[in-house]
C-alpha cells in the first residue's frame, strides 16, 4: 500500500511539473509573439504560485523592459540576481535598463570592509554561510574524535591541527553568518516604481521637499512610519517617501 501511495505521489509531482513547464512555455510563446502584457500576466501567475526562479524573474524583467517600464524591469532583474548572482545575461540586461533610469546617483567611496563585504562575503547568502558553519562544526568534532582515539603521535598531531583549523573556520563562518543576517535585515533594498516622486525631510505631506526621484532608482529602506518609508541613496542622501511608490526586493 505504501509503495502504491509513493508511486502515486511521484506521478502527481510529475504531472504538476509538466503543467508548470507548459504554463511557462506558453508565457514564453506570448513573449516571442511580442504580446508582452499577456506574457507578464502569465509569468506573474506562476510567481503567485511561489514557483519562482531566476529564469522567471529574468523573463519578467525582459518583458517589462520591452514595454519601457523601467522600474519593474530593474526590479525583476535585481530579483533574478538575488537567486543567481553570477548570471551574466541578467547583469548585462540590468545595465541596459539602468541606463534608461533618469537619476544619476554616484556611490560614496567604500571602506575596505565594505568592499570586502560587497565583493566577497555577499557572494553567499547568510543561509549558505550557516551551512558552511555546520560543516566546519561537524569536521571539527570528527577530527577531535579521531585525535582522541589515535595512538601514533604524527597522526594525533595531524588530527589535532585539522580539528583546530576546523573550529577556527567555524567561528569565522558563524560570525560572518550573524553579520550577513543582520546586514540583510537592516539593509532592505527597494526600487522606485513611481514615474516621479518627491522625497521629504519628514513623513508628512506638508514637510519640506528635499529632492526628487524617478522610476528605477534603487534605494535603501531604513525605517517605516505609517505609509511612509525612510530611504537612503547610494550617495548618502536621506529622506522620506510614500511607501507605495517603492517596492521592496525582499
Amino acid at each position: 500500500m505504501k509503495k502504491i501511495l509513493f508511486l502515486l505521489l511521484i506521478l502527481a509531482n510529475n504531472v504538476i511539473a509538466q503543467d508548470e513547464q507548459k504554463i511557462f512555455e506558453s508565457a514564453n510563446e506570448m513573449y516571442k509573439q511580442q504580446n508582452y502584457e499577456k506574457a507578464i500576466e502569465i509569468y506573474k501567475n506562476i510567481e503567485s504560485l511561489e514557483l519562482v526562479s531566476s529564469e522567471l524573474y529574468f523573463n519578467l524583467g525582459n518583458a517589462h523592459y520591452k514595454l519601457n517600464e523601467v522600474g519593474p524591469a530593474i526590479f525583476y532583474y535585481e530579483k533574478a540576481l538575488q537567486l543567481d548572482p553570477d548570471n551574466e545575461d541578467v547583469k548585462n540586461n540590468l545595465v541596459f535598463a539602468q541606463r534608461l533610469a533618469l537619476d544619476n546617483i554616484e556611490e560614496l567611496p567604500k571602506t575596505f570592509f565594505q568592499k570586502l563585504n560587497a565583493n566577497y562575503l555577499q557572494k553567499l547568502t547568510y543561509n549558505e554561510w550557516a551551512i558552511l558553519a555546520v560543516i566546519f562544526s561537524f569536521l571539527g568534532s570528527l577530527f577531535f574524535l579521531l585525535f582522541y582515539f589515535a595512538f601514533k603521535p604524527g597522526i594525533k598531531r595531524f588530527y589535532f591541527t585539522s580539528s583546530s583549523i576546523s573550529f577556527i573556520l567555524l567561528i569565522i563562518t558563524f560570525i560572518i553568518t550573524v553579520n550577513q543576517y543582520r546586514f540583510i535585515k537592516k539593509n532592505k533594498v527597494a526600487i522606485v516604481f513611481a514615474e516621479e516622486t518627491e522625497v521629504r525631510n519628514a513623513p508628512t505631506l506638508n514637510s519640506e521637499e528635499v529632492f526628487n526621484l524617478h522610476e528605477g532608482t534603487k534605494v535603501l529602506v531604513l525605517d517605516s512610519v505609517d505609509n511612509w518609508k525612510k530611504i537612503k541613496l547610494a550617495d548618502g542622501k536621506i529622506g522620506w517617501i510614500i511607501a507605495n511608490e517603492i517596492k521592496l526586493l525582499d
